[in-house]
């Protein structure tokens, strides 16, 4: 039992065991994986290949064809986002249920069946087990996705609700780095072990299995929509480390007195309310941008992106492995800062860095051969990119969907917002290298998803930066109210597009 302490004159509790304890064990257990499932089929591809050819040549007689074999493999890839999307779909339900630790407790045993189909695949001579295990972890990472960073935003205290928030992006990054490590070929990533990468998924599930149960579940929702009082109360003081939560409990009951003690509200109720619009449209914006700014295709793709920029064959492994690092040091460091900078800088910063970064790349690319040294800058702004990514837009859009949203609307709109998110991904996923195969010879191996990265990012940046007072730059109660206005356009160049999103503008009141 965590002992409570003193309150703080300054009104700011210092962050408890118990608080960290809950957001780490959290997120290992949920985004960790959704991380290591986004690298670890990238170190043993090409084995998994082979074993697609020789099981096929057993069962039919005939080596694989080129396209079956391309279509196999983009299936194995982006069926993953499938699984993620039938997840989020059946987020708002599971939390109704179980609650958001019960729904995170649930979920390993997703985790646990698609270990045990992916690990034992290969002995079964079955790709469909390994296909099917890459469904069920897609199931998997779409709930934890919804789930956690609803989670995490609950049981923060307002002035570390973004700190708290990005461990869901750090432990992203975290099970990134752990699948290329262990892919290195002198770990799990050599034919005769490369399905044991796949056995790992079972450990951090079994660690949450046995910590997380002992943590508290979220107050606000046990207040709120169980109306368990004495159970919030609880909570709060163990996550929060003191005994009179007298003021958190007042915060939480005027926000249920401000909703008139409505109940959940649907996904179509959501789509029609006219007050959340903004709000809606923001998240749809941001989480699109999220999966198509191109950070995906450079996960799951990364070695053959860098063979194609020169690199020696036996150096990938390594040089994977150091992006990793990076973009894991880049979440480190914006979550320690994303309280004093704010969330709207660092989405800008994000993002407009890896427009830059990304027409550099493609730059260097196009002279690669003619230039001894132009592979290393190559590399340089794959690592910029990547760096760029995590220290905002990667971890960002989760928490500013619970932080836009009121209780009653966060489930539907965690949905929506995880519906975008997956049929991103598994566009990426699916199309990626019939689009890579295609504009090889025109344009190199990443020319394509290069440019088309670089006109998601404008796009994005022009919304974000026409409606700046859309996103808080601190942390703040969901929004509640807000007033539409006609407004004129101050710069005449934006696209159609943008100037859609320009017609007008809302004022965030908080509680």
């Amino acid at each position: 039992m965590d002992k409570p302490q003193k309150d703080d004159p300054s009104g700011k509790q210092p962050v408890t065991a118990c608080l960290l304890s809950a957001a780490f064990f959290g997120a290992l257990g949920s985004s960790f994986l959704y991380g290591y499932n986004l690298s670890v089929v990238n170190a043993p591809a090409l084995y998994i290949k082979a074993f697609y050819n020789k099981t096929w040549i057993e069962r039919y007689g005939d080596p694989i064809g080129a396209e079956t074999a391309t279509l196999l493999w983009s299936i194995t890839v982006s069926i993953f986002a499938i699984g993620g999307l039938l997840g989020a779909l059946s987020v708002s339900l599971l939390i109704k249920v179980f609650g958001r630790k019960g729904t995170l407790l649930l979920n390993n045993s997703f985790a646990l069946t698609a270990a045990l189909l992916l690990t034992l695949g290969e002995k079964a001579k079955s790709f469909e087990m390994l296909i099917i295990g890459r469904l069920i972890i897609g199931v998997d990472s779409g709930i934890a996705l919804s789930a956690l960073p609803m989670y995490l935003g609950e049981i923060s205290p307002r002035h570390i609700r973004g700190f708290i928030g990005q461990f869901n992006s750090i432990l992203i990054c975290l099970g990134v780095f752990t699948g290329q490590v262990l892919g290195l070929p002198e770990l799990l990533g050599q034919e005769p072990k490369w399905n044991y990468l796949f056995s790992f998924l079972a450990l951090p599930a079994m660690l949450q299995l046995c910590v997380l149960p002992f943590l508290p579940e979220s107050p606000r929702y046990l207040l709120m929509e169980r109306r368990d009082e004495a159970g919030a109360e609880r909570a709060f003081q163990r996550l929060l480390g003191k005994k009179d939560v007298s003021q958190e409990l007042e915060e939480v009951y005027t926000e249920a007195r401000a909703q008139d003690n409505s109940s959940t509200i649907s996904v179509l109720q959501l789509l029609k309310s006219p007050t959340v619009r903004w709000q809606l449209i923001t998240i749809i914006i941001t989480m699109a941008c999220y999966q198509l700014c191109g950070l995906n295709a450079i996960w799951y793709y990364t070695n053959a992106i860098l063979r194609e920029a020169g690199f020696a064959e036996h150096t990938l492994p390594y040089i994977t492995m150091s992006t990793g690092f990076i973009e894991t040091l880049a979440a480190i460091i914006s979550g320690l800062v994303i309280e004093r900078i704010g969330r709207k800088p660092l989405l800008i910063f994000g993002f407009s860095a890896m427009a830059v970064f990304f027409s550099l790349l493609t730059v260097f690319l196009n002279f690669q051969d003619s230039v001894s040294w132009m592979p290393y800058l190559s590399f340089v702004c794959i690592l910029a990119v990547i760096a760029s990514f995590c220290s905002g837009p990667g971890g960002i859009p989760f928490i500013l969907t619970g932080e836009l949203f009121e209780q009653s609307y966060r489930p539907a709109a965690f949905m929506i917002a995880g519906t975008v998110n997956w049929l991103s991904n598994f566009a990426v996923g699916l199309l990626f290298p019939f689009i890579q195969e295609s504009m090889r010879s025109a344009c190199g191996i990443t020319s394509g998803e290069r440019h088309q990265s670089c006109g998601v990012l404008i796009i994005h940046l022009t919304i974000v930066s026409q409606h700046w007072h859309c996103i808080p730059n601190a942390s703040l109660e969901p929004m509640c109210s807000y007033t539409v206005a006609s407004e004129t356009f101050q710069t005449p160049s934006l696209c159609a597009l943008s100037m859609l999103f320009c017609r007008f503008k809302f004022k965030w009141k908080s509680f």
